[in-house]
């Protein structure tokens, strides 16, 4: 199984976290299901930017960027070329590395 490792990020992931993830699963449910609370205020449905991350390694492994998701992109705090929405990035069998944006377009954090 692949590992995706977490850097640091003051409020999220203090310390940064390394866990392993099934294969298929999108980056958004893998930081949930490890106790990343990540937002995600469109309940993960592309509505949204608020799951961005930035792909510092493993980039290529997540699959194409749809048009979608590349629009909503434009709109992301700390856009960057390896920005990606967490919700439409599936693990594959590659490991990663993601580093979490110090903010969101949110004003205030939604409780999920």
């Amino acid at each position: 199984m692949p590992v995706i490792k977490i850097l640091p990020h003051a409020q999220l992931c203090p310390a940064g976290d390394e866990f392993q993830a099934e294969p298929g699963v999108s980056v958004c449910e893998a930081l949930l299901e490890n106790g990343i609370e990540i937002e995600h205020a469109c309940e993960m449905s592309c509505a949204c930017t608020t799951c961005h991350v930035v792909v510092k390694r493993g980039f290529d492994s997540l699959g194409e960027i749809d048009e979608i998701e590349e629009d909503l992109l434009d709109k992301a705090w700390g856009l960057t070329p390896t920005s990606r929405l967490s919700c439409q990035a599936i693990v594959s069998d590659e490991d990663l590395t993601i580093e979490l944006p110090k903010y969101t377009i949110n004003h205030a954090r939604e409780n999920h």
